[in-house]
């Protein structure tokens, strides 16, 4: 049952990591409109493409994880397939 707490970890810190980005992205643009608003925009644009490529790598991850978990699967059927074939 280790592969349901891992997934159950990962799908939190998916929707966790959503929330930093709605709610980083509200609170950096307040932060930085002191500065102008341009600039205040152009840093929250950089935070969202970053908080992004970071949500990316951790569905990337997930995703490597069940192809590993079904190669797995695979590779057990096709060895007692092998099995029964050369006897």
């Amino acid at each position: 049952m280790q592969k349901e707490k891992f997934d159950k970890i990962i799908s939190f810190l998916l929707g966790a990591s959503w929330a930093i980005v709605i709610f980083g992205a509200l609170i950096t643009f307040k932060l930085f409109s002191a500065f102008g608003y341009s600039l205040a925009f152009f840093i929250t644009v950089a935070f969202i493409v970053v908080s992004f490529f970071l949500i990316l790598a951790l569905d990337a991850f997930s995703i490597n994880r069940e192809k590993l978990y079904e190669a797995k699967k695979q590779t057990e059927l096709l060895k007692q397939i092998y099995a029964k074939h050369t006897k």
